[in-house]
């Protein structure tokens, strides 16, 4: 039987014997937008508890947009020449127009990566397009503390603009139950210091900080409580993509209210409900662009927990052809290593704010509690591989035959394949 698993920009074909008892949990088919770009206009033009963008366009204005670094693909190029050009016909003139790459703690996109992300060269030579830097003290405005104690620090051009918008993909999330809205703000565009903050063990350890949970999920209500205290609207426009990356749903409007619409348009789509759980579990890190490092590979381990069966075999795909991720990452998986995961976590809970990226590593422990994980990325070096704390694989011949062991092993020899990874949630309900 073959299984197309999303990996790099082709994917990953896997012939696996037509005999075995396979299940494939993917989206069931999503209506696709048939012009996506007046899709985008009317969204505009039909707002969710908010004004036109038009009418909210003052001329002598200055406009802030946030996009997406390089790890989400979203499909700015389709989106923000349609937005830019809302902007000016309102009135605003375009040196008053700024684009701001929304990276949180990632590093800035820049050169042809930047115009890759922009989509569009009339965008990037008609208004600025910047990259927000965390650790930037003097771009960053202070706006008090949360009721949790968190300090509040916010890149200025956002905060001292006068039309303020959000561009974002929804998704699952592996922490803020989903992506885009208020999450482009916080993390995307806080220093150093409050992102830090809001990725403390007190907030990831929480069992509802996870994929699809925003009730209750104490990581997504601070991030609702830190954009409630800029004055004046921040709109949102939304995009949700089929398993091929084409718009299924676009809506446009008021950051909270647009963002629970799509949250609410996508859940049946991606939240795939499995009678039973499986000691053998296939899953990728959804191919290009969130499985170019190791660091992203982590959302795919986690987006799988629910299918596997505890001390099941877990295996991972994920190209990794940008290596592991950042430094601060690195040496917080040798920090797992040396430590071991029940040390290292103790260390991570003493902490009232964690360390840059050890996060990441943190929930990989929630994957790795739950059972044995075995990843195939051809893209880390051997030294690199080491540093995953995980079993690892050389070759999709290898992987196979890990995989034909993990059947052999187990109770039962019936297993799941995940192809499109943490853009799909297995959740188990018997």
């Amino acid at each position: 039987m073959p299984v197309h698993m999303h990996f790099g920009r082709k994917g990953l074909p896997l012939d696996l014997p037509d005999e075995w008892d396979i299940s494939v949990v993917r989206k069931s088919p999503m209506p696709r937008l048939p012009d996506p770009g007046a899709a985008v206009a009317e969204a505009l033009q039909q707002p969710v508890s908010c004004e036109p963008l038009r009418r909210l366009a003052r001329p002598g204005g200055q406009a802030c947009i946030l996009i997406c670094d390089i790890t989400r693909p979203v499909p700015n190029g389709l989106i923000l020449p349609v937005l830019v050009r809302e902007l000016l016909a309102g009135g605003m003139i375009p040196e008053r127009i700024r684009i701001v790459v929304a990276t949180g703690l990632h590093r800035p996109n820049q050169g042809e990566e930047l115009r890759e992300l922009v989509g569009d060269d009339w965008v990037l030579d008609t208004v600025e397009v910047v990259n927000h830097i965390a650790r930037r003290d003097e771009e960053h405005l202070d706006l008090g503390r949360t009721e949790r104690g968190t300090r509040i620090r916010l890149d200025r051009r956002f905060v001292e603009a006068d039309l303020r918008l959000v561009v974002g993909l929804v998704e699952p999330h592996f922490m803020a139950g989903y992506s885009g809205g208020r999450k482009l703000i916080v993390p995307g565009l806080c220093h150093e210091q409050t992102i830090r903050s809001i990725h403390a063990a007190a907030f990831l350890e929480d069992e509802r900080s996870t994929n699809c949970v925003l009730d209750g999920n104490p990581l997504h209500e601070e991030q609702l409580e830190i954009v409630r205290r800029l004055e004046g609207v921040v709109m949102a426009l939304n995009v949700v993509l089929d398993d091929e990356r084409r718009i299924s749903m676009v809506n446009f409007g008021a950051i909270e209210a647009s963002h629970l619409e799509a949250v609410a348009y996508l859940r049946p789509f991606v939240e795939v409900p499995v009678e039973r759980r499986y000691w053998t579990v296939i899953t990728s890190a959804a191919g290009h662009p969130l499985d170019g490092t190791y660091y992203q590979t982590i959302k795919g381990m986690v987006g799988a927990i629910d299918a596997l069966e505890p001390g099941g075999d877990m295996f991972v795909v994920s190209e990794c052809s940008a290596g592991m991720g950042s430094a601060e990452f690195v040496e917080a998986q040798r920090r797992l290593l040396d430590l071991g995961a029940d040390a290292f976590l103790e260390q991570l809970l003493r902490r009232e704010s964690a360390l840059v990226d050890e996060w990441q590593t943190e929930m990989q422990l929630k994957a790795m509690r739950r059972g044995r994980i075995q990843l195939y990325a051809p893209g880390l070096s051997p030294d690199e591989l080491v540093l995953t704390g995980v079993d690892t694989l050389e070759s999709p011949d290898e992987l196979v035959q890990a995989i034909s062991r993990s059947r052999g092993r187990s109770r039962d020899q019936a297993l799941v394949a995940i192809p499109e990874g943490p853009y799909v949630i297995p959740v188990y309900r018997p």
